[in-house]
């Protein structure tokens, strides 16, 4: 391999990558193949979304169909294509939320900085136009393009940047009280939306308190802050339910969906829209445009394939595959808490967790022995945790190949940092 390799990657140092790129050439199931023929066990999923797992036929067989009859046709204005609005219908018909409508995007960031403009231009509509801020969590991951950027609880994401959004304000991801006194000092004469990850995953899987949507959810209602779910992590079954909202008892007034969607066979995403928010723009009498739109908008090709993506979840049981593995899942990570190495194992709803390990230097040695043996596992939070969120469709045995795969990777570490074992 050589280092004038042209290809940017996201979220990589670079001269890094040109001494360790790692070209992955096929999968199938929750396993993938590097062009050496090197075989991996898929740990988080590419980035988190392979939900039915690698090479499915029946999706590239929907992509293909569609591609030969209409590859992709403009959503502006009155246009619209039959898969696309069989997609919205399905979302729609299954939304955790009343009257839903549906907004489809390219993918999560951009239905989270769609979520911002429209929450804005929400309370505009309704003639409250002060309330323009936005409130995330600390920790929170919201995408990386302009408002996602500026939002995110990250500051990372922000070196050399800075907010390109002036009005983004931040509470602790598991107090719901530092937001009631936000609220309370004259915030809700300002605030537009709060959003939030159900959990919180690139941050490091950090789960809220049982007690905090309830009450978060409860002070938007009381102060007219509209909710918005950002589920594009924890969608389509992640968490053992369709909607990771319904998991928690959420009936949110904005919902943001990607990944799982399609299953990353295409790019997809989108934006579910309750009827209240909706209906400044969709009443029979109103004059009002959302100025918003974007090229690759409901896609016909990227909706065919979701369309078949989510045909399989259904009839495959998935979703409840999910809910029934979080305690297996459990069973097998909790051993690795008693290693010398990790300092937490993040487990709870459904098919996600995070091993956190001492530091992110050594994250990366474990993750770079797991590799070796068979086992891809990516770095996230500070590069301290080890993302856990594999294919659905993983079996009970593979879980525990997998923890026996980085407990040995551990062990390996370990043997090579003097003192570490006492």
């Amino acid at each position: 391999m050589t280092t004038n390799e042209p290809l940017w990657h996201g979220q990589a140092h670079m001269p890094t990558v040109a001494r360790s790129r790692r070209v992955i050439a096929r999968g199938d199931g929750v396993h993938v193949w590097d062009e050496d023929g090197h075989r991996v066990l898929d740990l988080p999923a590419s980035l988190w979304y392979c939900a039915v797992g690698h090479g499915r036929g029946e999706i590239a067989d929907a992509a293909s169909a569609q591609l030969r009859t209409l590859a992709a046709y403009s959503n502006f204005q009155s246009y619209a294509t039959r898969p696309a609005l069989e997609l919205a219908g399905v979302l729609a018909d299954a939304a955790p939320m009343e009257q839903a409508k549906v907004f489809l995007t390219s993918g999560g960031s951009d239905a989270v900085d769609l979520s911002v403009k429209l929450a804005r231009r929400y309370w505009s509509a309704v003639e409250r136009p002060r309330k323009r801020t936005i409130v995330t969590r600390e920790r929170s991951y919201h995408g990386l393009h302009g408002f996602g950027t500026s939002i995110s609880g990250l500051d990372v994401y922000r070196e050399g940047i800075d907010r390109l959004l002036p009005d983004a304000v931040r509470v602790p991801y598991d107090d719901w009280r530092a937001f009631e006194r936000l609220l309370a000092d004259g915030g809700s004469e300002h605030v537009a939306a709060f959003v939030c990850e159900p959990v919180i995953g690139s941050g490091g899987v950090l789960h809220a308190p049982d007690d905090y949507f309830a009450n978060v959810r409860r002070l938007c209602d009381e102060h007219d802050v509209l909710f918005v779910a950002d589920e594009v992590i924890a969608g389509f079954g992640r968490l053992g339910t369709l909607f990771a909202s319904e998991r928690f008892g959420l009936r949110p007034d904005i919902l943001l969906f990607a990944k799982g969607v399609s299953s990353g066979y295409l790019p997809l995403g989108g934006v579910l829209v309750a009827g209240r928010v909706a209906a400044p723009f969709w009443d029979e009498d109103s004059t009002l445009v959302l100025r918003h739109g974007l090229t690759y908008q409901a896609h016909a090709t990227a909706c065919a394939a979701g369309l078949a993506n989510l045909a399989i979840i259904e009839r495959e049981g998935l979703v409840a595959r999910a809910r029934e593995l979080e305690t297996t899942l459990a069973s097998v990570l909790r051993p690795l808490e008693r290693h010398p190495l990790v300092e937490q194992v993040r487990v709870g709803e459904g098919l996600l967790a995070g091993v956190v390990v001492r530091d992110a230097a050594t994250a990366g040695r474990v993750s770079d022995d797991a590799w070796e043996r068979g086992l891809l596992a990516r770095q996230i939070g500070d590069g301290d945790v080890l993302q856990v969120s594999p294919p659905l469709t993983i079996s009970p045995e593979q879980l525990a190949e997998a923890a026996e795969l980085l407990a040995a990777s551990l062990d390996d570490v370990l043997a090579t940092v003097p003192g570490a074992a006492a």
